[in-house]
């Protein structure tokens, strides 16, 4: 009489083995779940960022840029408010202006042009009143979001309208 061989002798009475069909099955699962999470994880972001933008700037009052108010007249500072890309404005007529440096349209980063006197977005050519932070020209859909400027000897402060 032979003797019939186990599959295998490691696994006990009562166990199995995971069939290559249910590998299958939990391994396709698996690449659905990252596939979707991919896909979602962007549109999630996309439609969470007003409120992030808006928690962020909120806890923000106020912003003291030290020696400021040596800035030449027709240019421009660079400067965070918050978390985010600002800048302060010396007109050549001697007022000072300061805006979120985000463009309205996709988010560009924007630059002055004093020799134009606008702000523009390199991105897709949208231009705003460097007095008012207005859309001027281009698709932006809305104005810069302006901001307060108080000059005193040795520092401007800047904060939210």
């Amino acid at each position: 009489m032979s003797k019939k061989p186990t599959a295998n002798p490691s696994v006990e009475p009562g166990q199995e083995d995971i069939s290559r069909l249910s590998f299958i099955k939990v391994a396709v699962g698996g690449m659905c779940v990252a596939y979707a999470a991919a896909i979602g994880y962007p549109i999630f972001r996309y439609l969470n960022s007003p409120v992030e933008r808006e928690a962020a700037l909120g806890s923000v009052k106020d912003v003291a840029l030290a020696g400021a108010d040596k800035l030449p007249l027709g240019s421009v500072l660079l400067f965070k408010f918050g978390p985010f890309p600002s800048m302060l404005i010396h007109h050549k007529d001697g007022t000072w202006v300061a805006f979120d440096s985000v463009c309205t349209h996709l988010g560009c980063t924007v630059q002055y042009h004093p020799e134009l006197e606008k702000i523009v977005c390199a991105c897709h050519g949208g231009q705003y009143d460097s007095h008012t932070g207005a859309n001027i020209s281009g698709p932006p859909p809305k104005p810069l979001t302006k901001f307060n400027v108080k000059v005193a000897t040795g520092t401007v402060t800047v904060t939210r309208a």
